[in-house]
């Protein structure tokens, strides 16, 4: 699957560990983009129906040369859609936006707690992989208590919750419960909005090591063990964002950028987030 490693879900999928998020990459140069990640590449495509680029992310697929079966894709249910009817309906449109028989992985986009459906969503979730419509299922944004309700509700585990994660918000009891029950962390926001590129943990190993700030970070979430989506439209940004395999931070600097986590926030929380 391309330069990255690979992490194998509970599922026996596996799925890229450093993939290419499309999140706020305009419709119109959507296609160039993926299709450049993926000539870079990256073999993981990050997606969703709300970033309204879903025909793009098809468009690239196809205009790169690499078969289907050798990329990973994700999509994501969004909030107006939960529930058993709106949540499959909602898969659909994704098959036909994006141009492809089956999804790699589907998410429910955020839990909405206050409207209460996720667990009937996740439930039609699970109707549409055994139809074969994805072959993984997963969430994003879940809390503990969230995905604790799930998985008691269905006995169905979810292969990955992607939570957001850098830096300044390394949630370690998410990634310790995620652990515990076989769920890989995927990160969104991953660099953190370049937040910390100038702290000195950051700073010191992109020194020794030659690298960027950028790279040192998405180097710190491949050694956690999480998945990681970071986004440029800017091919050599692309390239250099890959380019990650080829060194490896210290138990020190680990421990060193563990010192920047200050809980803060660049999203929502999830417990009380529900724009619809």
């Amino acid at each position: 699957m391309g330069k990255t490693t690979t992490i194998k879900f509970h599922d026996g999928h596996e799925m890229p560990q450093l993939g290419f998020g499309i999140w706020q990459v305009p419709q119109e140069i959507a296609g160039e983009a993926v299709k450049s990640a993926i000539e870079t590449g990256y073999r993981m495509i990050d997606g969703a129906y709300l970033y309204m680029n879903e025909p793009g992310l098809g468009e690239g697929v196809k205009a790169a040369s690499v078969p289907r079966e050798d990329l990973f894709i994700t999509t994501k249910v969004w909030n107006t859609d939960h529930g058993r009817d709106k949540a499959r309906a909602s898969v659909e449109r994704s098959l036909k936006n994006i141009g492809v028989d089956q999804l790699d992985l589907v998410l429910i986009h955020w839990p909405v707690p206050s409207q209460d459906k996720y667990v009937e969503t996740w439930k039609a979730f699970i109707e549409m992989r055994d139809e074969g419509m994805m072959r993984s299922i997963g969430v994003s944004n879940f809390n503990k208590d969230h995905l604790e309700r799930i998985i008691a509700e269905t006995g169905e585990v979810p292969v990955l919750n992607q939570i957001e994660v850098n830096p300044e918000l390394q949630q370690p009891d998410m990634r310790a419960f995620h652990a515990e029950h076989d769920i890989v962390t995927q990160a969104w926001t991953p660099l953190g909005n370049a937040r910390s590129f100038e702290a000195d943990p950051i700073v010191n190993a992109a020194k020794r090591t030659g690298k960027s700030p950028a790279q040192v970070i998405i180097r710190w979430h491949l050694q956690l063990g999480n998945a990681v989506i970071p986004r440029s439209v800017k091919p050599h940004r692309q390239a250099e964002n890959l380019d990650v395999f080829d060194f490896t931070l210290t138990d020190a600097e680990i421990e060193a950028i563990t010192t920047l986590d200050v809980g803060l926030r660049t999203g929502p929380d999830p417990s009380v987030f529900k724009m619809m």
